[in-house]
């Protein structure tokens, strides 16, 4: 963390342990260089996850979260960064390929875009599906019902 505080000064806004969890919060400009840094630098060879939260009430209304291992290590870290609904987060697909279906779920479930994904499309849901489920205001039955009349040309039981 010191190295890393050190080379982005101002771009690291917390770094802290949790439950025994270390994580660290990010700008979303130097969220790339410092998950470079954390595989090559320290180890933190395996991307476990990529996932998001969404509070509507806050103005950066997302955060993204990038959870790494370290095998050599044995340790987890949480890296978060915080965007605005018109905001774009960055791939990491060319650091881990497993991120690349990762980032096509957050797009999927959450609507936010990945800079550099090589093709960023919906990974669950069809195609025409509209909105975005794991948002906080999204309205799955109204939302059910409309695709399932649309598509299946019944009316949903819900």
């Amino acid at each position: 963390m010191t190295r890393l505080k050190q080379r982005h000064v101002s771009g690291i806004h917390e770094a802290s342990t949790y439950l025994g969890q270390d994580y660290i919060v990010v700008e979303r400009t130097i969220a790339y260089d410092v998950l470079l840094a954390l595989r090559d630098e320290d180890e933190f060879d395996y991307l476990v996850d990529v996932t998001a939260v969404h509070y509507p009430q806050r103005e950066q209304q997302f955060d993204v979260v990038w959870i790494l291992y370290s095998f050599a290590r044995n340790q987890r870290i949480r890296v978060k960064t915080q965007i605005t609904e018109s905001e774009s987060a960055p791939s990491v697909v060319t650091i881990w390929s497993a991120a690349n279906w990762l980032e096509r779920e957050v797009f999927d479930m959450f609507g936010i875009t990945f800079d550099g994904h090589p093709d960023l499309r919906r990974i669950l849901l069809p195609e025409g599906w509209k909105g975005y489920p794991l948002r906080k205001d999204y309205g799955i039955i109204q939302q059910d019902q409309e695709w399932v009349k649309i598509n299946l040309g019944i009316e949903s039981g819900q």
